[in-house]
C-alpha cells in the first residue's frame, strides 16, 4: 500500500460488514485512523469482527455503536473521531438497509425505516461532520471530505424495492447540495454508485433470480466485489481527487452504459 491515506482520521458508518467493511480494511492499510460506527459489530458474511481485525494487524481503530438515525449517536461517533484523533479528516456514509418490497406491500413504517437510515443517516452524521470540518486548518486545501456510497439504484428503478431506490435517489441529490454549499469553506463531498456488487450477505440480494438478472444487465464478465467500491471511495477520499466534488461515481461494470 502507498499510504495515501496516511494519519489521516475517517469515520466509516455500516463498517462491520459488506462495503463498509472492505473500505475500512482498505483505509486502514492506506494508514487512516478509522472510528467504525456501526449498530453491531457481527460480521453479516462471517468472520472476525472488523474492530477486532484491523487491530490484531496493527491499526489505530475504533468502534462505536451508533444508530446513524439518531442525532446524538451520529454526533458521538464524530466527536469520538476529534477526541481520539484530533480532527476529523473524512467521513463515509455507508450504513443502509433495504426493505425488499414494491410499493403496496410496503408499509408506512418500512418506509419510514429506510429513510431513517439511508438518507437521515446520511443528513445527520454529514450535519455533524461539517459542523466540525469548518472549525479546522485545511491540509493541501481542503478542511474535509465526505463521500456518500449511493447507488445505481439511485438513478434507475430498483426492483420491487421501492424504499431503497427513491432513499438512495435522495443520497444523490444530498450529496450534490452539500458539495455546493460548502465547496467554499473548502469542504469536498462525492458519492460512490455501487452496481450489483456481491458481499456474501444471506438474504434477498442473493436469491439467484436477482443474480441471473444482475449477470444479464453487467456488461463486464463478472459482478462487483465491495473491494471495487473501497478502491473507488479510497480515491475519493484522498487528496489524489482534486477539483472533484458533487460527483456520483459509478462502480456498475458497465451496467449504466449498456
Amino acid at each position: 500500500m502507498t499510504g495515501r491515506l496516511q494519519g489521516k482520521s475517517i469515520v466509516i458508518t455500516g463498517a462491520s460488514s459488506g462495503i463498509g467493511r472492505a473500505i475500512a480494511c482498505r483505509f486502514a492499510a492506506e494508514g487512516a485512523r478509522l472510528v467504525l460506527a456501526d449498530i453491531t459489530t457481527e460480521v453479516r458474511e462471517g468472520g472476525v469482527p472488523t474492530i477486532e481485525r484491523l487491530r490484531a494487524d496493527g491499526y489505530e481503530a475504533e468502534f462505536i455503536r451508533t444508530d446513524v438515525s439518531s442525532e446524538a449517536d451520529a454526533g458521538q461517533a464524530i466527536a469520538l473521531a476529534v477526541e481520539r484523533f484530533g480532527r476529523l479528516d473524512g467521513l463515509v456514509n455507508n450504513a443502509a438497509i433495504g426493505i425488499g418490497k414494491p410499493l403496496l406491500e410496503t408499509s408506512l413504517a418500512e418506509w419510514n425505516r429506510a429513510f431513517a437510515v439511508n438518507l437521515t443517516g446520511v443528513f445527520l452524521m454529514s450535519k455533524a461532520a461539517v459542523a466540525v470540518m469548518l472549525g479546522q486548518e485545511a491540509r493541501d486545501g481542503v478542511r474535509g471530505r465526505i463521500v456518500n456510497i449511493s447507488s445505481q439504484h439511485g438513478m434507475i428503478a430498483c426492483p420491487e424495492d421501492i424504499a431503497y431506490g427513491t432513499s438512495k435517489a435522495g443520497v444523490v441529490y444530498i450529496t450534490r447540495q452539500i458539495a455546493a454549499d460548502y465547496a467554499r469553506d473548502h469542504i469536498v463531498c462525492n458519492a460512490v454508485a455501487p452496481g450489483k456488487i456481491v458481499t456474501g450477505k444471506p438474504g434477498r440480494a442473493a436469491e439467484p433470480r436477482w443474480m441471473d438478472y444482475s449477470r444479464s444487465r453487467t456488461p463486464m464478465p463478472r459482478l462487483g466485489v465491495p473491494e471495487d467500491v473501497a478502491n473507488a471511495a479510497l480515491f475519493l477520499a484522498s487528496d489524489d481527487a482534486t477539483f472533484i466534488t458533487g460527483e456520483n461515481i459509478l462502480v456498475d461494470g458497465g451496467w449504466m452504459a449498456a
